[in-house]
């Protein structure tokens, strides 16, 4: 943003940049902390201005407000440049956050969130670091040369966002969710996934359920439709089943899978277990502008907040990606990735990426939420 901008002299434009933060729940606050951190570092060393406007969101903001994520906070992400998000929820069980109406419960926030903003578009890289091997539990003749893929999930249709109802027929509870989405739905995130191929492999692989559902069927047609305008680019389908088998057994083999809501949900969290941990992907929800919401892949981990243990690694990496697509910061985000992949050369790492093999223990460094945000700071 032009406004945004000034010349400052040795550097050349300097940008200033408003960012909201939604630290949430659980771990959510430890690992927002130190993605500041990191981009308080990259403002500094490229000569950049970071503001930051707190706000409360999940079972932070029920505690408050009543509700998960208020019109208010809403309203103030909107004129942000992007949302930096932690972790909401908690442990379903016990919390008093989940005996209340599932409308206000802390997931239906992240749900409002997406809509409010329209934020259809869902990208999770997942990427076998070199040095994070030994972590992947995959054998080693499976993963020997790596992968490297994209997950592109369509954010705000499908069964998340369809009609639901509990209702009671003839003496008998029924409950319904409705998976629904419209061409036009189909074709934007479709076009995200394409433009996605063209700069990396020029490959698609188009996950759906075509031999069962009429949603499925309407989406493989209108992805062949729009690979039509990307000859560039390979197009295969795949069911979901067998995709669910094939990141198991070959995941070298994708480069950007392209799916629906509920299906990307579940793929990208078994896409980042095989990268080692899901506290290593990162995530950038998208909408039709230059505005996006970034957050960690994993959940908020009430079991282990507060003891600074908690894996910052993805929240780093997604404060990365909004460098590159909201910000327009390539380099910055260059440095930051490349800071993760030295850190984790050197062998440091929190618990969850450790190797399991006792006997390798020796060259690795095993280090908490807050070292591991400063080894990477300083790096940078």
């Amino acid at each position: 943003k032009l406004e945004n901008c000034r010349m400052r002299k040795g550097w050349g434009i300097e940008m200033t940049f408003n960012i909201v933060c939604m630290s949430g729940d659980g771990i959510g606050p430890e690992i927002i902390a130190e993605a500041k951190r990191v981009l308080n570092k990259v403002a500094e060393k490229y000569g950049h201005s970071i503001t930051y406007k707190d706000i409360l969101m999940g079972g932070a903001s029920i505690d408050v407000y009543g509700e998960p994520l208020t019109d208010e906070a809403i309203e103030i992400a909107k004129t942000s440049d992007a949302v930096l998000l932690g972790s909401i929820g908690g442990n379903a069980a016990i919390s008093p956050w989940y005996r209340i109406s599932p409308e206000l419960r802390p997931e239906a926030g992240l749900l409002k969130l997406r809509k409010s903003l329209n934020l259809f578009a869902n990208l999770r890289p997942a990427y076998l670091y070199e040095e994070l091997q030994e972590a992947c539990p995959l054998r080693e003749n499976v993963i020997s040369d790596g992968f490297d893929m994209v997950i592109v999930r369509e954010l705000t249709g499908g069964l998340y966002f369809g009609e639901r109802s509990t209702n009671e027929m003839n003496g008998m509870i029924t409950a319904t969710d409705t998976l629904s989405y419209s061409e036009k739905e189909i074709r934007r995130i479709a076009v995200k996934g394409f433009e996605t191929a063209m700069k990396r492999k020029k490959k698609v692989t188009s996950v759906d359920k075509v031999n069962v559902l009429d949603s499925s069927r309407l989406w493989r047609k209108v992805v062949e439709e729009v690979a039509m305008d990307y000859p560039e680019v390979t197009l295969e389908h795949m069911i979901v089943d067998n995709c669910a088998m094939q990141l198991i057994k070959n995941p070298k083999q994708f480069d950007v899978i392209l799916t629906e809501n509920m299906f990307g949900d579940i793929l990208s969290d078994e896409a980042s277990m095989i990268t080692g941990s899901i506290g290593m992907l990162p995530s950038a929800s998208l909408n039709d502008t230059k505005f996006g919401v970034y957050e960690p892949s994993g959940g908020s981990a009430p079991d282990i907040a507060g003891k600074g243990i908690a894996n910052p690694i993805a929240t780093i990496l997604s404060a990365a990606m909004m460098l590159r697509y909201s910000l327009g910061l390539e380099k910055e985000a260059e440095a930051v990735e490349a800071a993760v992949k030295q850190i984790l050369k050197e062998g440091y790492r929190t618990v969850d990426i450790m190797p399991q093999d006792k006997s390798r223990c020796s060259f690795f460094k095993q280090v908490g939420t807050k070292d591991m945000g400063r080894l990477i700071t300083e790096y940078i």
